[in-house]
């Protein structure tokens, strides 16, 4: 299944910003910053990738619905959401 680019926009804008986060968080490490610092840049991670992951569930069950040929089943939809848990 391909996905429509206008809605990738927003995972790859979060899968940027959490590459971003990640190279801080890495650079954090090599400088000795404090545990408080690296854990909240940990939990910033952590959010941008489950929100672009949330975000090409949401898009990829919108196209698999309207598609009578790619449709998903409930159980598949289930299995897809629990990943993200």
């Amino acid at each position: 299944m391909e996905l429509d680019p206008a809605t990738l926009v927003p995972t790859l804008t979060r899968l940027r910003r959490a590459q971003g986060q990640l190279g801080a968080m890495i650079r954090m490490f090599e400088e000795g910053r404090t545990c408080t610092d690296v854990v909240t840049q940990l939990a910033a991670v952590s959010r941008a990738l489950d929100r672009a992951g949330f975000t090409l569930i949401s898009a990829s069950l919108e196209q698999c619905l309207l598609s009578p040929d790619g449709a998903v089943d409930g159980k598949e939809r289930e299995k897809l959401f629990l990943s993200m848990a």
